[in-house]
């Protein structure tokens, strides 16, 4: 067995016995997440528990102040983070902005492939909220967004399996593009949906990982088919890890499940574009 193929059985081996713990979610960020899906949840919580981080509080209250976000006056407190945004809408951006900080790597070669899918996972993000608001479906837009964010967290958690596993002396070649892609479209779904349901996040974010690159998913969730077309929206533009141009969103099962026509597609496609000239984190 050469050097390449044994780094997938390694992976694969170690996925099994449950020996490898990588952290791809922020703890306080879930923590608002599990607050916000309880129906009798308190807005206190989420002000105490973004004020008890200092660093994801810094980072929320930048993110509501980038052009992305920004209001007419700019935010100073996360109290007026929530009064502007919505208690929802905030607990959205602490996930968002302490995800693009765990897509990063110290190693050139995975740091590349990290923020590509950064970049895809942000694009998915955004479209999905567009759809949601486009379809009829604005009062979903934040569960979309996050969805869309979401949706690839298997690939980031194998990404960072692989580096750990390389940086091992037995395997200090460089992993190539083959094996990368055989790792990542193999097990990616299954290793998110099991991530989500480890971290005890709501079941509509579970049922997004585990079906958006099903063949039969289930047609009648409007908010995983959103996160599909803008996942084959980011697919046909070249977003991400995946390319193919040759996508015709029009024809898709999900355009039809939403019921949009052309035109409609032809702004997702801008809007997707438009997201990557406009930082979440207003650097």
């Amino acid at each position: 067995m050469n050097q390449q193929a044994s780094i997938v059985e390694v992976i694969k081996a170690r996925l099994a016995e449950g020996r490898l713990s990588i952290p791809v979610f922020h703890a306080v960020a879930v923590r608002l997440q599990q607050a916000l899906a309880r129906p009798d949840f308190d807005i206190k919580e989420v002000h105490q528990l973004l004020n008890a981080d200092p660093g994801i509080a810094t980072g929320v209250l930048r993110a509501a102040n980038s052009a992305f976000y920004a209001g007419l006056t700019k935010v100073s407190t996360i109290r007026e983070a929530i009064i502007r945004l919505g208690a929802n809408e905030v607990a959205n951006l602490a996930m968002a902005t302490t995800q693009q900080d765990l897509y990063r790597s110290n190693d050139t070669r995975y740091n590349a492939v990290m923020q590509t899918l950064w970049k895809h996972s942000f694009s998915c993000a955004v479209g999905s909220k567009w759809l949601a608001q486009k379809v009829g479906f604005a009062a979903q837009a934040q569960e979309a967004f996050l969805g869309g964010l979401l949706h690839d967290l298997g690939k980031l958690f194998l990404l960072k399996c692989m580096e750990e596993v390389c940086r091992e002396q037995h395997f200090n070649a460089v992993t190539s593009q083959a094996v990368l892609r055989e790792v990542l479209a193999t097990l990616h779904v299954e290793q998110g949906y099991q991530l989500m349901v480890q971290w005890q996040m709501p079941q509509v974010y579970c049922d997004i990982v585990a079906g958006h690159q099903q063949e039969r998913w289930d047609q009648g969730n409007v908010l995983l088919a959103m996160v599909r077309l803008a996942n084959l929206a980011c697919r046909k533009l070249g977003i991400g890890l995946n390319r193919d141009p040759s996508v015709l969103l029009f024809a898709s099962g999900e355009a039809q499940v939403l019921g949009l026509k052309e035109t409609a597609l032809a702004e997702l496609e801008i809007v997707i574009e438009d997201a990557l000239a406009v930082p979440i984190s207003g650097e």
